[in-house]
């Protein structure tokens, strides 16, 4: 295994997480699992933990899957694979839960082109308080219209 390689897959898998969140957030929290994602859209509850929060614990169980995989069974591809879920995830909580939702008050003054175009697709998401008719349910790469003036 070359360090190439290996990087490439790293960056591969980080890449490929955005896809995964975009379809899993369209077509399971907004599908079939609607009933874990919803009060994310519309709190029902004053708890600081969400129902929707189970989708981060379930990346989080592959991300440690993969890493079983490489260190007991030999899978050289589940280092990689692993930590590149991890740095997904871990980019994804600081969006979208820090700097986004603010549930912990840190990056509050960010305001570059990109803090605001995130801002703006998320805001887009969250006008539909239901299941049906959302928009922009990627994280780190929304339409490029939300980054226009």
């Amino acid at each position: 295994m070359t360090t190439l390689l290996w990087i490439l897959i790293f960056v591969g898998t980080f890449c490929i997480m955005e896809f995964m969140a975009w379809f899993t957030h369209k077509y399971v929290m907004h599908g079939f699992l609607w009933h874990l994602h919803k009060d994310h859209h519309k709190k029902d509850h004053g708890s600081w933990w969400e129902r929707n929060d189970l989708f981060f614990i379930f990346y989080a169980a592959v991300s440690i899957a993969c890493f079983i995989g490489w260190q007991y069974y030999g899978f050289w591809a589940g280092l990689p694979i692993g930590l590149g879920i991890f740095a997904y995830g871990l980019t994804y909580f600081l969006v979208h839960d820090i700097f986004i939702h603010q549930r912990f008050k840190l990056f509050r003054n960010a305001n570059n082109w990109y803090a605001k175009g995130i801002r703006r697709a998320h805001k887009m998401h969250h006008k539909h308080l239901d299941r049906q008719k959302g928009e922009c349910f990627g994280m780190l790469f929304p339409p490029l219209k939300y980054f226009k003036k």
